[in-house]
């Protein structure tokens, strides 16, 4: 069974994205971390680049495939997690905390529209 986190918003990607502020910080989530097992590599969006809800914005590398990040929410990539860059595996010890990447000048609506816990979990049953 994976962790759904009660503080986030949750795309049928399997990102989540959680609101700070003017700050909308995007990870994966528990189901996905342990779907793509020890993760080994991350590639981080570029600082500076807007990407749109559905874009393609970094991958993500396990031991035992790769794959696409889907950007929940329209913005503009405001900093990265250079953390991973050393120590991609800390997505696997907490993927709630090790976030990929932050936007600004999100769209709300469009985080609004994302899967609340309790409409994740149901979907995570369906699969």
């Amino acid at each position: 069974m994976s962790t759904i986190n009660e503080h986030v918003r949750y795309s049928q990607d399997h990102e989540w994205v959680r609101i700070e502020g003017k700050k909308a910080y995007v990870g994966i989530s528990d189901h996905a971390q342990a779907e793509l097992g020890e993760i080994v590599y991350v590639e981080l969006p570029p600082v500076g680049e807007r990407y749109e809800q559905g874009e393609e914005i970094s991958t993500v590398e396990s031991v035992k495939a790769a794959s696409a990040i889907i950007n929940p929410i329209a913005g503009v990539v405001s900093e990265v997690n250079e953390q991973l860059d050393g120590s991609p595996e800390l997505i696997n010890e907490d993927c709630y905390t090790a976030h990929l990447y932050v936007l600004s000048d999100f769209d709300q609506g469009q985080y609004d529209g994302l899967l609340d816990p309790q409409a994740y979990a149901t979907f995570l049953a369906t699969l």
